[in-house]
Protein backbone atom coordinates (compact mmCIF):
# COMPACT_ATOMS: atom_id res chain seq x y z
CA UNK A 1 0.00 0.00 0.00
CA UNK A 2 0.93 4.09 -0.68
CA UNK A 3 -0.97 5.68 2.29
CA UNK A 4 -3.02 3.83 4.87
CA UNK A 5 -6.86 4.28 5.64
CA UNK A 6 -9.59 2.42 8.32
CA UNK A 7 -11.74 0.81 5.61
CA UNK A 8 -10.49 -0.91 2.94
CA UNK A 9 -12.11 -2.72 -0.38
CA UNK A 10 -10.56 -4.80 -3.18
CA UNK A 11 -10.70 -4.61 -6.65
CA UNK A 12 -10.94 -8.27 -8.53
CA UNK A 13 -10.47 -8.64 -12.43
CA UNK A 14 -12.20 -10.61 -15.42
CA UNK A 15 -10.71 -8.47 -17.93
CA UNK A 16 -9.62 -10.39 -20.82
CA UNK A 17 -10.94 -13.78 -19.55
CA UNK A 18 -12.88 -15.47 -22.14
CA UNK A 19 -15.71 -17.32 -19.79
CA UNK A 20 -17.60 -15.82 -16.08
CA UNK A 21 -14.64 -16.00 -13.60
CA UNK A 22 -16.39 -17.65 -10.37
CA UNK A 23 -14.84 -16.64 -7.12
CA UNK A 24 -15.90 -18.83 -4.25
CA UNK A 25 -14.18 -16.68 -1.03
CA UNK A 26 -11.66 -13.96 -0.88
CA UNK A 27 -10.13 -12.52 2.15
CA UNK A 28 -7.94 -9.58 2.90
CA UNK A 29 -5.56 -9.30 6.23
CA UNK A 30 -1.77 -7.42 7.16
CA UNK A 31 0.63 -9.37 6.15
CA UNK A 32 2.93 -10.77 8.84
CA UNK A 33 5.54 -12.34 6.76
CA UNK A 34 5.70 -15.14 4.08
CA UNK A 35 2.00 -16.47 2.87
CA UNK A 36 1.24 -15.57 7.40
CA UNK A 37 -1.50 -12.89 8.05
CA UNK A 38 -1.30 -10.70 11.42
CA UNK A 39 -4.02 -12.35 14.42
CA UNK A 40 -6.82 -10.62 14.14
CA UNK A 41 -6.80 -8.60 11.48
CA UNK A 42 -8.24 -10.94 8.41
CA UNK A 43 -11.61 -10.06 6.91
CA UNK A 44 -13.77 -12.08 4.65
CA UNK A 45 -14.80 -9.80 1.71
CA UNK A 46 -18.22 -10.15 0.53
CA UNK A 47 -19.68 -8.50 -2.74
CA UNK A 48 -23.15 -7.12 -1.93
CA UNK A 49 -23.45 -9.05 1.00
CA UNK A 50 -22.25 -12.05 -0.46
CA UNK A 51 -19.15 -14.15 -0.13
CA UNK A 52 -18.73 -15.20 -3.41
CA UNK A 53 -18.85 -13.64 -6.75
CA UNK A 54 -19.01 -14.68 -10.68
CA UNK A 55 -17.24 -11.90 -12.94
CA UNK A 56 -18.45 -11.71 -16.26
CA UNK A 57 -15.80 -12.04 -19.30
CA UNK A 58 -14.19 -8.57 -19.78
CA UNK A 59 -15.80 -7.44 -16.25
CA UNK A 60 -14.52 -6.10 -12.62
CA UNK A 61 -15.57 -5.78 -9.60
CA UNK A 62 -15.50 -3.84 -6.02
CA UNK A 63 -15.62 -5.84 -2.57
CA UNK A 64 -17.76 -4.10 0.48
CA UNK A 65 -15.74 -2.41 2.19
CA UNK A 66 -14.28 -3.92 5.45
CA UNK A 67 -12.90 -2.09 8.32
CA UNK A 68 -9.51 -2.31 8.87
CA UNK A 69 -6.95 -0.38 9.88
CA UNK A 70 -4.56 -0.06 7.18
CA UNK A 71 -1.07 1.65 8.32
CA UNK A 72 0.87 3.64 5.38
CA UNK A 73 3.22 1.45 3.55
CA UNK A 74 2.06 -1.81 5.10
CA UNK A 75 1.51 -5.16 3.13
CA UNK A 76 -1.63 -6.64 2.46
CA UNK A 77 -2.58 -10.17 2.09
CA UNK A 78 -4.91 -11.06 -0.83
CA UNK A 79 -6.60 -14.48 -0.84
CA UNK A 80 -8.71 -15.95 -3.56
CA UNK A 81 -10.53 -19.46 -3.52
CA UNK A 82 -11.49 -20.12 -7.40
CA UNK A 83 -13.60 -23.40 -6.77
CA UNK A 84 -13.59 -24.35 -10.76
CA UNK A 85 -10.60 -23.70 -13.64
CA UNK A 86 -11.05 -20.51 -14.64
CA UNK A 87 -9.94 -20.76 -18.27
CA UNK A 88 -7.48 -17.82 -19.50
CA UNK A 89 -6.60 -15.74 -16.43
CA UNK A 90 -6.81 -11.94 -16.60
CA UNK A 91 -2.73 -11.55 -14.65
CA UNK A 92 -0.21 -8.36 -14.16
CA UNK A 93 2.23 -10.52 -15.25
CA UNK A 94 5.59 -9.66 -13.65
CA UNK A 95 4.69 -8.00 -10.00
CA UNK A 96 8.08 -8.22 -8.92
CA UNK A 97 6.48 -9.62 -5.10
CA UNK A 98 6.16 -13.31 -3.91
CA UNK A 99 2.68 -14.68 -4.34
CA UNK A 100 1.80 -18.06 -2.89
CA UNK A 101 -0.59 -21.01 -4.15
CA UNK A 102 -1.70 -23.09 -2.06
CA UNK A 103 -2.93 -26.63 -2.35
CA UNK A 104 -6.66 -27.78 -3.81
CA UNK A 105 -8.85 -26.46 -1.03
CA UNK A 106 -10.22 -22.94 0.71
CA UNK A 107 -7.29 -21.49 2.83
CA UNK A 108 -8.33 -17.94 2.27
CA UNK A 109 -9.10 -17.73 5.97
CA UNK A 110 -5.91 -19.26 7.45
CA UNK A 111 -3.55 -17.67 9.23
CA UNK A 112 -0.76 -19.01 7.61
CA UNK A 113 -1.68 -20.92 4.51
CA UNK A 114 0.12 -24.05 3.47
CA UNK A 115 2.17 -23.03 0.09
CA UNK A 116 2.03 -25.60 -2.60
CA UNK A 117 4.34 -23.40 -4.98
CA UNK A 118 5.06 -19.16 -5.13
CA UNK A 119 5.50 -17.42 -8.25
CA UNK A 120 8.48 -15.54 -7.61
CA UNK A 121 10.15 -13.85 -10.80
CA UNK A 122 13.62 -13.73 -12.26
CA UNK A 123 14.52 -10.63 -13.91
CA UNK A 124 14.09 -12.44 -17.18
CA UNK A 125 11.91 -13.91 -19.63
CA UNK A 126 10.96 -17.56 -20.13
CA UNK A 127 9.19 -18.50 -23.35
CA UNK A 128 8.16 -15.02 -22.64
CA UNK A 129 6.16 -15.60 -19.62
CA UNK A 130 7.29 -14.00 -16.56
CA UNK A 131 6.47 -15.82 -13.35
CA UNK A 132 5.25 -13.43 -10.74
CA UNK A 133 1.96 -12.40 -11.76
CA UNK A 134 -1.12 -11.41 -9.73
CA UNK A 135 -3.75 -13.71 -10.78
CA UNK A 136 -7.23 -11.37 -10.84
CA UNK A 137 -6.02 -8.65 -8.36
CA UNK A 138 -6.50 -5.05 -9.73
CA UNK A 139 -6.29 -3.45 -6.83
CA UNK A 140 -7.07 -1.96 -3.06
CA UNK A 141 -8.69 1.56 -2.41
CA UNK A 142 -8.75 2.37 1.34
CA UNK A 143 -10.58 5.31 2.62
CA UNK A 144 -8.59 8.38 3.66
CA UNK A 145 -8.85 11.81 5.13
CA UNK A 146 -10.96 14.46 2.98
CA UNK A 147 -8.76 16.12 0.53
CA UNK A 148 -6.56 13.13 0.16
CA UNK A 149 -6.15 12.08 -3.65
CA UNK A 150 -4.14 9.72 -5.65
CA UNK A 151 -0.96 9.96 -8.37
CA UNK A 152 -1.39 7.75 -10.51
CA UNK A 153 2.15 6.59 -12.68
CA UNK A 154 1.33 5.46 -16.25
CA UNK A 155 4.17 3.81 -17.56
CA UNK A 156 6.20 0.53 -18.79
CA UNK A 157 8.60 -1.24 -16.99
CA UNK A 158 10.69 1.30 -15.60
CA UNK A 159 7.39 2.47 -14.10
CA UNK A 160 7.34 -1.10 -12.90
CA UNK A 161 10.36 -1.35 -11.30
CA UNK A 162 12.26 -3.82 -13.43
CA UNK A 163 15.92 -3.86 -12.49
CA UNK A 164 14.60 -3.81 -9.12
CA UNK A 165 14.80 -6.77 -6.41
CA UNK A 166 11.59 -9.23 -5.81
CA UNK A 167 9.67 -7.87 -2.66
CA UNK A 168 11.58 -4.71 -1.88
CA UNK A 169 9.15 -2.27 -3.24
CA UNK A 170 11.71 0.30 -4.78
CA UNK A 171 10.56 0.84 -7.86
CA UNK A 172 10.12 4.67 -8.36
CA UNK A 173 6.59 5.02 -7.68
CA UNK A 174 7.15 3.35 -4.68
CA UNK A 175 9.64 5.57 -3.33
CA UNK A 176 7.79 8.76 -4.46
CA UNK A 177 4.88 7.28 -1.97
CA UNK A 178 7.27 7.34 0.62
CA UNK A 179 8.86 10.98 -0.10
CA UNK A 180 5.10 12.06 -0.11
CA UNK A 181 4.32 10.59 3.44
CA UNK A 182 8.02 11.71 4.82
CA UNK A 183 7.15 15.42 3.29
CA UNK A 184 3.68 15.86 2.20
CA UNK A 185 1.60 16.67 0.82
CA UNK A 186 0.09 13.09 1.68
CA UNK A 187 -1.49 11.38 -1.61
CA UNK A 188 -1.56 7.90 -2.55
CA UNK A 189 0.27 6.21 -5.41
CA UNK A 190 -0.95 3.97 -7.73
CA UNK A 191 1.85 2.14 -10.08
CA UNK A 192 0.36 1.66 -13.37
CA UNK A 193 3.55 0.58 -14.93
CA UNK A 194 2.86 -2.58 -16.77
CA UNK A 195 6.19 -4.32 -18.53
CA UNK A 196 6.11 -3.86 -22.41
CA UNK A 197 4.05 -0.86 -22.55
CA UNK A 198 3.55 1.09 -25.48
CA UNK A 199 1.52 3.91 -26.75
CA UNK A 200 -0.38 2.80 -29.81
CA UNK A 201 0.15 -1.11 -29.82
CA UNK A 202 -0.78 -4.14 -27.50
CA UNK A 203 1.36 -6.61 -27.25
CA UNK A 204 2.36 -7.86 -23.72
CA UNK A 205 -0.54 -6.02 -22.71
CA UNK A 206 -3.32 -3.02 -23.89
CA UNK A 207 -1.50 -0.47 -24.72
CA UNK A 208 -1.12 2.80 -22.62
CA UNK A 209 -4.33 4.43 -25.02
CA UNK A 210 -6.30 1.68 -24.76
CA UNK A 211 -6.56 1.43 -20.95
CA UNK A 212 -5.88 5.23 -19.86
CA UNK A 213 -9.61 5.10 -19.26
CA UNK A 214 -9.64 1.44 -17.07
CA UNK A 215 -6.16 2.30 -15.72
CA UNK A 216 -6.13 6.28 -14.78
CA UNK A 217 -9.97 7.85 -15.54
CA UNK A 218 -11.20 5.22 -13.60
CA UNK A 219 -8.93 4.91 -10.70
CA UNK A 220 -10.01 5.61 -6.91
CA UNK A 221 -9.05 9.56 -6.01
CA UNK A 222 -7.24 10.04 -9.30
CA UNK A 223 -6.14 14.03 -9.34
CA UNK A 224 -2.67 13.83 -11.11
CA UNK A 225 -0.83 11.29 -13.66
CA UNK A 226 2.48 11.18 -14.29
CA UNK A 227 2.87 9.88 -17.75
CA UNK A 228 6.40 8.27 -18.76
CA UNK A 229 5.90 6.61 -22.45
CA UNK A 230 7.31 6.05 -25.50
CA UNK A 231 10.92 4.47 -25.12
CA UNK A 232 9.21 0.89 -26.19
CA UNK A 233 7.33 2.39 -29.61
CA UNK A 234 11.12 4.11 -30.37
CA UNK A 235 12.38 1.02 -29.94
CA UNK A 236 9.40 -1.13 -32.17
CA UNK A 237 10.41 1.75 -34.82
CA UNK A 238 7.97 4.50 -34.38
CA UNK A 239 8.82 8.07 -34.54
CA UNK A 240 8.86 10.98 -32.60
CA UNK A 241 5.97 12.31 -34.08
CA UNK A 242 3.99 9.05 -33.22
CA UNK A 243 5.29 9.19 -29.72
CA UNK A 244 3.91 12.73 -29.76
CA UNK A 245 0.58 12.28 -31.24
CA UNK A 246 0.21 9.87 -28.62
CA UNK A 247 1.19 11.65 -25.50
CA UNK A 248 -1.04 14.52 -27.14
CA UNK A 249 -4.27 12.37 -26.89
CA UNK A 250 -2.90 11.39 -23.31
CA UNK A 251 -2.55 14.82 -21.93
CA UNK A 252 -6.00 15.83 -23.94
CA UNK A 253 -7.95 12.68 -22.18
CA UNK A 254 -6.74 13.92 -19.05
CA UNK A 255 -7.76 17.06 -18.73
CA UNK A 256 -10.85 16.06 -20.56
CA UNK A 257 -11.53 14.41 -16.95
CA UNK A 258 -10.31 16.69 -14.75
CA UNK A 259 -6.70 15.40 -14.36
CA UNK A 260 -3.80 17.21 -14.25
CA UNK A 261 -0.60 15.60 -16.11
CA UNK A 262 2.64 15.75 -15.97
CA UNK A 263 5.34 14.46 -18.48
CA UNK A 264 8.50 12.83 -17.76
CA UNK A 265 11.25 12.78 -20.28
CA UNK A 266 12.24 9.39 -21.83
CA UNK A 267 15.38 8.08 -20.09
CA UNK A 268 18.60 7.31 -21.35
CA UNK A 269 19.53 4.54 -23.39
CA UNK A 270 22.75 3.31 -24.69
CA UNK A 271 22.00 0.36 -26.72
CA UNK A 272 19.24 2.63 -29.03
CA UNK A 273 20.87 3.17 -32.30
CA UNK A 274 21.93 6.72 -33.57
CA UNK A 275 18.10 7.24 -35.11
CA UNK A 276 16.31 5.86 -31.69
CA UNK A 277 18.40 7.87 -30.28
CA UNK A 278 17.69 11.47 -32.50
CA UNK A 279 13.98 10.55 -32.21
CA UNK A 280 14.36 9.70 -28.13
CA UNK A 281 16.08 13.46 -27.87
CA UNK A 282 13.05 14.89 -30.67
CA UNK A 283 10.44 13.57 -27.88
CA UNK A 284 12.16 14.96 -25.23
CA UNK A 285 12.17 18.48 -26.46
CA UNK A 286 9.03 18.30 -27.08
CA UNK A 287 7.87 17.45 -23.09
CA UNK A 288 10.37 20.02 -22.41
CA UNK A 289 8.96 23.07 -24.49
CA UNK A 290 5.56 22.61 -25.75
CA UNK A 291 3.49 23.60 -22.84
CA UNK A 292 1.24 20.43 -23.76
CA UNK A 293 1.52 18.95 -19.62
CA UNK A 294 0.50 21.13 -17.03
CA UNK A 295 4.34 20.32 -15.56
CA UNK A 296 7.46 18.40 -16.78
CA UNK A 297 9.42 15.74 -14.66
CA UNK A 298 13.08 15.29 -16.40
CA UNK A 299 13.97 11.88 -15.47
CA UNK A 300 16.04 11.89 -18.44
CA UNK A 301 18.49 14.74 -16.46
CA UNK A 302 17.72 12.81 -13.53
CA UNK A 303 19.92 9.44 -14.65
CA UNK A 304 21.82 10.80 -17.56
CA UNK A 305 26.04 10.53 -17.57
CA UNK A 306 27.01 14.21 -18.15
CA UNK A 307 29.82 12.70 -19.70
CA UNK A 308 28.10 11.06 -22.23
CA UNK A 309 24.26 12.16 -22.13
CA UNK A 310 23.18 9.13 -24.40
CA UNK A 311 24.03 6.22 -21.36
CA UNK A 312 22.74 6.33 -17.79
CA UNK A 313 25.28 6.78 -15.18
CA UNK A 314 26.59 3.40 -14.12
CA UNK A 315 25.85 3.98 -10.84
CA UNK A 316 21.87 4.17 -11.77
CA UNK A 317 22.05 1.52 -14.16
CA UNK A 318 20.34 -1.55 -13.83
CA UNK A 319 23.33 -3.56 -16.17
CA UNK A 320 21.22 -3.71 -19.26
CA UNK A 321 21.48 0.20 -19.85
CA UNK A 322 17.70 -0.07 -20.02
CA UNK A 323 16.41 -0.01 -16.69
CA UNK A 324 17.40 1.99 -13.29
CA UNK A 325 18.62 0.05 -10.14
CA UNK A 326 17.35 1.01 -7.27
CA UNK A 327 19.43 4.00 -6.91
CA UNK A 328 18.20 5.02 -10.10
CA UNK A 329 14.98 4.62 -9.26
CA UNK A 330 15.61 6.92 -6.56
CA UNK A 331 17.05 9.40 -8.38
CA UNK A 332 13.93 9.79 -10.55
CA UNK A 333 11.49 9.86 -7.65
CA UNK A 334 13.81 12.52 -6.29
CA UNK A 335 13.25 14.69 -9.23
CA UNK A 336 9.63 15.24 -8.69
CA UNK A 337 8.71 18.35 -7.21
CA UNK A 338 6.41 17.26 -4.41
CA UNK A 339 4.44 20.70 -4.73
CA UNK A 340 2.74 19.53 -7.87
CA UNK A 341 0.65 17.46 -5.67
CA UNK A 342 -0.65 19.96 -3.27
CA UNK A 343 -4.59 20.04 -3.04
Amino acid sequence: MSIGGSRVRVRFTNAHGQAPLRIGAAHVALRSHGAATVPGSDRALAFGGKFGVTIAPGAAVLSDPVNLEVPPRSDLAVSIYLPAATGLPTLHFRSRQTNYVSPKGNFTSAASMPVASTTVCAEQFVNRVCTSPWYFLAGVDVRASAGVGAVVALGDSITAGAGTTTDTNRRWPDVLARRLLNQGPVMGVLDQGLDGNTLWTSALGLSALARFDRDVVAASGARFVIVLLGINDLRAGASAARVISGLQQLVTRAHAAGLKAYGGTLTPFLRASDAQEAQRQAVNRWVRTSGAFDAVIDFDAALRDPAWPRRMRPLYDSGDTLHPNAAGYEAMAGAIDLSLFRP
